[in-house]
């Protein structure tokens, strides 16, 4: 659905929702329509950045978190802040919800998502050498030559909450009543775990979705098939950006709705959520 995310969650009945798993728009400002425009012109000035090539790796865009001043970090947290208390309108009574983070906000983000009303209740750690960080200081590489400004990137942090139960019910009330509290155990029986070894998104996937922030679907369908704690309900995304987290609940039989602003990624989405669904992944 095109739509303003937090518009479509103020304007959803009350508790119609089972869980949301989504990766919003961190800098805030890094998806307004300008600094998309100068990503899709080649990344000239704004936000956005392409980090030199590690390795012989090309490395992905990435907006400026590090630059973010106190007043922009003020707006980012009011963004999350809102959203929370929105979500947990939406949400049904126990109702999970995975958001990606990193590590250099989501302290910042985790405590204005608890402030706007979401339990917190865990972090899960996707365990993936992303390339970012590990730089020499800028301008300063041989007189520095044996530091790195910030530790180079091996983990992503993904914020694990729940909207409140009513008081005094227990998980075993709520799973009866609404069908969410829990999160569902592996296939084979085993308690879903706070760790997961990932892998940077597939060139494959890449190939099919064109976007800066695309999560790999063998990621994706683990949290699609964990956070509805019986095997139904609804899952919402209302940052799909190109369609992924569409694509992982469709793969594991989950319904799920997506809703994006960006009429390019909108579009984009309505064209490849298909192809993602098709795409097979490793075992893990």
């Amino acid at each position: 659905m095109r739509a303003d995310g937090f518009e479509w969650l103020h304007r959803i009945p009350p508790h119609s929702l089972h869980a949301i798993i989504t990766d919003p728009p961190y800098g805030v400002k890094e998806f307004d329509r300008d600094q998309l425009e100068r990503l899709r012109n080649g990344n000239k000035g704004g936000i956005w950045r392409i980090p030199p090539s590690f390795d012989g790796h090309e490395r992905s865009p990435l907006p400026r978190f590090t630059a973010l001043n106190a007043k922009e970090r003020s707006v980012l947290r009011e963004f999350f802040l809102r959203w929370s208390r929105l979500a947990v309108r939406a949400l049904r009574p126990g109702g999970h919800v995975f958001v990606a983070g990193n590590a250099f906000l989501s302290q910042l983000v985790w405590s204005a998502i608890v402030d706007g009303g979401l339990e917190f209740r865990g972090e899960l750690i996707r365990v993936v050498r992303t390339l970012r960080g590990g730089d020499r200081p800028k301008n300063a590489h041989e007189e520095f030559a044996d530091v790195c400004s910030m530790p180079r990137g091996s983990y992503e942090p993904w914020g694990i909450f729940r909207s409140p139960l009513p008081p005094g019910m227990k998980v075993s009330d709520c799973l009866r009543a609404y069908e969410t509290g829990g999160l569902r155990r592996l296939s084979d029986g085993r308690p879903f775990l706070d760790v997961i070894l990932s892998e940077r998104t597939p060139k494959r996937e890449r190939a099919i979705a064109d976007h800066p922030s695309l999560k790999p679907q063998s990621l994706l369908r683990q949290l699609a098939y964990a956070v509805l704690p019986l095997g139904r309900g609804v899952i919402a995304d209302p940052f799909m950006g190109a369609g992924s987290t569409l694509a992982a609940a469709e793969a594991v039989g989950a319904q799920c709705v997506g809703v994006e602003r960006d009429a390019e990624y909108f579009a984009l989405a309505s064209r490849i959520v298909n192809k993602l669904v098709d795409v097979s992944i490793r075992a893990t």
